[in-house]
């Protein structure tokens, strides 16, 4: 009994960890960019995150109907723009590699995904025949992206 009562205590711990964030909450700094990322859209969530010992706050939005989510550090500077795009709107040789990659599989979203220093990737999210998700982004050129 005692054992679940700390398995109690340790999972409401970390279901308070995962907080959703109001615009509110944000820098205002953050708070400007996101003004003016949203371009018009709607905010759906925001949380915090740090990666490699850089804290981002990620904003998922959606505008006229499609996923627009953005990654803005702590100093208002937005760091990823991910955009939901149709798969023929992308260079040929991203939509064959990704077409390639996912092979039989269900294919999901596609993003253009931009960096703050101008790099551009394609990604897309698929089902393989096995049932598992994946995901996988690819240059303009078709090139595999390494994160």
């Amino acid at each position: 009994m005692r054992i679940l009562a700390v398995l109690i205590v340790a999972c409401a711990g970390l279901a308070s960890a995962e907080k959703r964030l109001k615009l509110a909450d944000l820098p205002a700094a953050v708070q400007s960019t996101v003004r003016q990322e949203l371009k018009g859209g709607e905010i759906k969530s925001i949380s915090k995150e740090t990666e490699k010992g850089v804290t981002q706050f990620e904003v998922e939005s959606m505008l006229n109907g499609k996923h627009r989510d953005f990654n803005i550090d702590t100093k208002g500077t937005l760091v990823t723009l991910e955009e939901e795009i149709s798969l023929d709107a992308i260079p040929a040789a991203a939509k064959d590699a990704l077409l390639k990659k996912v092979a039989g599989g269900k294919l999901g979203t596609v993003e253009v995904v931009t960096k703050s220093g101008g790099a551009t990737s394609y990604e897309a999210s698929y089902v393989s025949k096995g049932g598992k998700k994946h995901e996988f982004a690819v240059t303009a050129a078709g090139a595999p992206v390494k994160n």
